[in-house]
């Protein structure tokens, strides 16, 4: 079992990205079926700085025309000190300005959900739930862009790499470095569709090797969403936890 500070550290970057997962590269179950690769330089070279930024521009404007974002998801984080995989499934809906709502399946009845102001992470086996002002979380940088809060660009700076390099044929690799020194991640791999610059994959490598991949299923973007998906009340009995 892992350490429950990982338990929570792998809920708390369910909210790091998130995005859409579309095209004929899936599997029968819309889960791209190859492995991410991650760059090793200098084998691998990427492409003109031009063309990253012009791709990071393609991804930027289908997101800043969408309004809400929902889809099934996987997760699978990885702890490199302890050699071990955790692997989750739920739901997720993002709806702009600033709010999202994951619901894992597995573990059965967790809960990362932010109104846009306040950010909870209820763990439903200890009955614990985290909250932190949005402000003062360490992920919104990551996650502004799909909540209509920021532009990927202000954050990253990215390099592209061919889907034939990264083993993700039928789209591209942008491998976002954080403009500034953020613990919750050193490197964020965005996996694009070719044909629709959706981010079909998310990869997030934190600052001690840990390794955090969602893929996306089943996307829907601009359906309604109620102001109540973002407003969480957990079971009595919780105990609430203030970083």
């Amino acid at each position: 079992m892992l350490p429950r500070s990982h338990i929570k550290a792998a809920l708390i970057l369910a909210v790091a990205l998130g995005s859409g997962v579309s095209g004929p590269t899936a599997n029968a179950q819309g889960v791209p079926s190859a492995k991410p690769v991650a760059p090793q330089a200098p084998a691998m070279k990427p492409a003109p700085q031009a063309q990253a930024d012009d791709l990071v521009n393609k991804v930027q404007g289908f997101y800043d025309k969408t309004t809400s974002f929902k889809a099934d998801f996987t997760q699978e984080f990885v702890v490199k000190a302890y050699n071990k995989t955790k692997t989750s499934r739920g739901a997720v809906t993002f709806s702009k300005p600033g709010k999202m709502d994951w619901i894992y399946h597995e573990p059965k009845d967790n809960r990362v959900v932010s109104d846009g102001s306040l950010l909870r992470v209820y763990e439903a086996d200890n009955k614990q739930m985290f909250e932190q002002n949005v402000d003062k979380s360490q992920y919104p940088a990551a996650l502004s862009f799909l909540t209509g809060q920021g532009k990927l660009g202000e954050h990253f700076t990215f390099e592209l790499f061919t889907g034939e390099q990264m083993k993700f044929p039928g789209g591209n690799v942008l491998v976002g470095t954080p403009k500034s020194v953020n613990p919750a991640y050193s490197k964020v791999f965005l996996y694009v569709d070719g044909a629709t610059f959706q981010v079909r994959r998310v990869l997030i490598l934190d600052a001690q090797g840990n390794r955090n991949r969602f893929d996306f299923l089943n996307p829907r973007v601009n359906e309604p969403v109620t102001e109540a998906q973002f407003r969480f009340t957990p079971p009595p009995g919780t105990t609430v936890v203030k970083p």
